[in-house]
């Protein structure tokens, strides 16, 4: 397994998060998308609000910041999809230019709104990132199947997860293989670029092939061992005092902040 380092994000620690219920920080990630999500465009206090209780999760796990910034970035591409709000959101004009035969105008309202996307979706992110960085991945499912997520849905990411690391590594088999017969005498391997899409073609196709046909194989064997579709784990705890009581005061900050920023934009 090449990958697990890359795909695996996981850190060990014994800091008070970790430490934590599976269930209630995943209760609590979710509540907080939720919150952040349903706060409106322009609520920057609000935001701000939730990054600082990011920065106290952060603080609490004893994680360098460093590695949840770098990881969060990834939301950042996908964010950028509501770059066209900027033009098409009606408002008060701040600016406009010419583009071919178009004439593009960008609104005030368009601009706090791609803002607000982009600060809604990389604070989603950040708390994302913060729990699969403090929490295993066993215990998440075994969290989700203890607050009766469905169990299909349970085992599609339980095996998704216990299987990607040797999809990765067929992948990279068959990246080293195809380096190794389209070795150039002058030190560049490949050919032309319809070359090289052909057989990332073949390479794609070959390994859907042995995907599908593994997870065949996968799934008889377990048919024969009386799988019915359900991942079964040891019967969890009953949540403590202690675990109400965080999940009551997060989830009463969280409130508090969306009933902030809705007094805000009501004013």
């Amino acid at each position: 397994m090449t990958h697990i380092q890359v795909l695996d994000i996981h850190q060990e620690g014994d800091s008070p998060i970790h430490r934590l219920d599976a269930r209630v920080k995943l209760i609590l990630t979710l509540a907080f998308i939720v919150a952040v999500t349903a706060s409106p465009a322009g609520a920057w206090l609000s935001y701000a609000l939730f990054l600082i209780a990011i920065g106290f999760i952060v603080g609490l796990s004893r994680i360098q910041p460093s590695v949840i910034l770098k990881r969060s970035l990834i939301a950042i591409p996908f964010a950028l999809a509501a770059l066209t709000l900027i033009f098409t959101q009606e408002g008060t004009r701040v600016a406009a230019f010419e583009l071919a035969r178009w004439t593009l105008s960008i609104s005030h309202e368009g601009i706090i709104a791609f803002v607000s996307i982009l600060a809604k979706a990389w604070l989603s992110v950040l708390a994302a990132t913060a729990l699969v960085t403090t929490t295993t991945f066993p215990h998440l499912v075994a969290a989700m199947r203890s607050l009766k997520v469905p169990r299909v849905l349970v085992s599609i990411v339980s095996f998704m997860y216990r299987y990607i690391f040797i999809i990765a590594d067929e992948a990279l088999r068959l990246h080293r293989a195809r380096e190794a017969r389209s070795a150039s005498p002058k030190g560049a391997a490949g050919g032309s670029v319809l070359w090289r899409a052909r057989v990332l073609g073949g390479m794609i196709g070959s390994l859907f092939l042995r995907s599908y046909e593994r997870s065949e194989r996968i799934y008889a064997a377990m048919l024969s061992r009386g799988f019915k579709g359900d991942i079964r784990t040891m019967r969890s705890r009953d949540l403590g005092p202690g675990d109400l009581v965080t999940i009551g005061a997060f989830l009463a900050y969280l409130l508090g902040v969306l009933v902030l920023s809705l007094y805000q934009r009501g004013t």
